[in-house]
C-alpha cells in the first residue's frame, strides 16, 4: 500500500515553496531589534518562556534601561495582596533580575510595594538612575534613601508618595547630593477619609501618615530650590511652610496642593505670589466627609467655604 502523500512546504512571499521561517534561529541582533518594541510586561512574560536563545535576548542590557510597571498598577485596581510580603519580594525579585541584566545602565525605575533590599542594590549597581517612582512602599526607609542620594546624583525626578517610613531626612539628602532634581512627588494617603482605603492598606500603617508637613516643606524650600514640579497632596504643612517651599523653590512651574487642608485660599495666594513661572496650580479643593465634620473645630458654613475653597461644597 502506498504511503500517504505529504502536503507540499507552504509557498513563501515570492510565491516559491520552502520551509517556513525558524524564529529560534534568528539572529541575537534581530531578536533584540525585535523585543525592542515590547512593553516590560509582554518581555517578562512571553519571550523570556520560549527557549534559551529568546531568553538571552530578552536579557540584553539595551532592553534594561528602564523598569516600569506603573501601567500594570495602574490598570488595576488595588489589592489587599499587594501590601503582602510575598507580593513585596516578587517585586523586589523583578527589579533586582532588571538592575543585573541592566549592567549598570538602568535609567528609570517605575514600580510599587519594593523595598530597602531591592533598592541597596539599585545604588550599588545603578549610577545613572535618573528616574525613581516608588509609591506605595512601606518597606522603604531613609536608609536606602541614604543610599540612594549618595549613589544616584543624576536623578532627575523623584516619586515617594505613599511612603510612610520616609522622612524629611531623605529629602534633605536628595536636595543636597542630586542637583538635578526637577520633580518631586510626596503625596500622601488621604488621612481626611481613610474610608477607601480600609480593607485595602493596612491598618497601621494608613494610621501612620506622616506628621512632619512643615519640617518637609522646609527642606524642600531649603534644598531643592531647582525644582519645577511639586506635589504634596494630603501634605499636613500649613502657610508656614507653603511659604518656605515658595521663597526658595523660584522656578516652580506645577503646585498640587490636593487635600492640604490646613492651607487656606488666602495663604495660598500669599505663598505663591513670587512664583513668576508658575502655570498650574491645583488647590485643595475636596469633599469633606461627614466622619470628619466637626463643628466645633470649623465653626460655621463660611469658615467651611474659606478654607477649602470648594464651588461644589457638600455635607
Amino acid at each position: 500500500m502506498d504511503a500517504p502523500k505529504q502536503p507540499p512546504p507552504p509557498a513563501d512571499s515570492s510565491g516559491e515553496s520552502g520551509p517556513s521561517p525558524d524564529w529560534a534561529e534568528l539572529t541575537h541582533e534581530c531578536l533584540t531589534n525585535v523585543l525592542s518594541r515590547l512593553t516590560a510586561e509582554q518581555l517578562w512574560t512571553g519571550p523570556m518562556l520560549v527557549c534559551k536563545s529568546w531568553l538571552r535576548a530578552s536579557a540584553d542590557p539595551s532592553l534594561h534601561t528602564a523598569f516600569d510597571l506603573e501601567a500594570r498598577f495602574e490598570s488595576s485596581r488595588e489589592s489587599i495582596g499587594w501590601w503582602s510580603p510575598e507580593f513585596e519580594r516578587s517585586v523586589d525579585a523583578m527589579l533586582r533580575s532588571a538592575v543585573g541584566w541592566s549592567d549598570g545602565g538602568l535609567a528609570a525605575i517605575r514600580a510599587r510595594h519594593c523595598s530597602d533590599r531591592a533598592l541597596d542594590l539599585v545604588a550599588e549597581r545603578c549610577p545613572n538612575l535618573q528616574v525613581l517612582s516608588i509609591k506605595s512602599c512601606q518597606s522603604v526607609t531613609d536608609a536606602s534613601m541614604a543610599r540612594i542620594a549618595s549613589c544616584c546624583t543624576s536623578l532627575r525626578e523623584l516619586d515617594i508618595s505613599y511612603c510612610h517610613e520616609v522622612s524629611h531626612v531623605s529629602l534633605v539628602l536628595i536636595g543636597r547630593n542630586c542637583p538635578n532634581l526637577k520633580v518631586l512627588k510626596r503625596n500622601l494617603i488621604n488621612w481626611l477619609d481613610p474610608s477607601q482605603h480600609v480593607g485595602v492598606v493596612p491598618a497601621e500603617y494608613l494610621n501612620a501618615c506622616p506628621q512632619e508637613g512643615d519640617s518637609e516643606a522646609a527642606t524642600i524650600g531649603k534644598y531643592m530650590p531647582q525644582l519645577e514640579h511639586l506635589e504634596i497632596r494630603f501634605s499636613k504643612l500649613t502657610a508656614k511652610g507653603l511659604t518656605s517651599i515658595c521663597n526658595g523653590c523660584l522656578d516652580l512651574m506645577h503646585l498640587d496642593l490636593s487635600g492640604c487642608a490646613n492651607l487656606t485660599s488666602r495663604d495660598i495666594v500669599n505663598a505663591t505670589s513670587n512664583l513668576k513661572n508658575l502655570q498650574d496650580i491645583i488647590k485643595p479643593n475636596f469633599y469633606i466627609p461627614r466622619s470628619v465634620y466637626h463643628t466645633e473645630r470649623y465653626g460655621h458654613w463660611q469658615l467651611y467655604d474659606e478654607r477649602f475653597q470648594t464651588d461644589v461644597f457638600r455635607i
